[in-house]
């Protein structure tokens, strides 16, 4: 057991060194904002129902300086929600199109999302630095992860897959977010990659 742990902090201390080590990247460490943006339908239905959770701002001081133990406890939340809670659709679950809620044993990608954001702030994090954020898949379809700004760069929180990446390391194309210091406001996002996007998903 000794031996399992140590070789878990070995690679959480590895992979840290390697978000620390300077890169010649071709893409910003940072998406770059472009104006502002409508909050996808499911996001303000949610803060209807959740008024606290979309009216309390927060000071935006920039990004989050990311420690070795910051960059432990988002692999670790990342991991422990993506395993604990079971990809399911709103209409499998409510019946509906789409509905945003906290999961508790099943839930789609902006419940994931969620529950991933307040476990955070409940870790420390900064609500400004921890942004609900619309992307597209490859294939076209929506998806929503969860943004970390930190002073190494805009790192992505999955439902579809453990590992933590920068947000140019993924595959998707990135449409828009919430604002920093104001959770219910949005804002358009450049995706870098020549072309610019803004999502009307839900």
């Amino acid at each position: 057991m000794t031996m399992i742990r140590t070789l878990g902090t070995a690679l959480i201390a590895a992979t840290f060194a390697l978000v620390l080590a300077p890169a010649a990247m071709a893409m910003p460490a940072s998406m770059k904002i472009i104006g502002k943006a409508n909050p996808p339908i499911g996001h303000y239905e949610f803060c209807k129902v959740n008024p606290t959770e979309c009216n309390t701002t927060t000071p935006d001081r920039g990004p989050g300086i990311l420690t070795q133990e910051r960059w432990k406890v988002l692999l670790d939340v990342n991991y422990t929600i993506n395993t604990k809670i079971q990809p399911m659709t709103d209409m499998e679950i409510f019946g509906v199109e789409e509905r945003w809620a906290y999961p508790t044993t099943v839930g789609d990608c902006e419940d994931y999302v969620l529950l991933k954001q307040r476990t955070l702030v409940q870790q420390g994090f900064s609500p400004a630095d921890l942004l609900i954020t619309v992307v597209l898949q490859p294939n076209g379809e929506g998806h929503a992860v969860l943004t970390v700004r930190t002073d190494r760069g805009d790192f992505i929180l999955d439902n579809m897959r453990n590992k933590v990446l920068l947000w140019s390391e993924t595959e998707y194309t990135f449409l828009k977010r919430q604002q920093s210091g104001d959770p219910a406001r949005w804002v358009k996002l450049q995706d870098g990659r020549g072309t610019i996007a803004v999502g009307s998903t839900q």
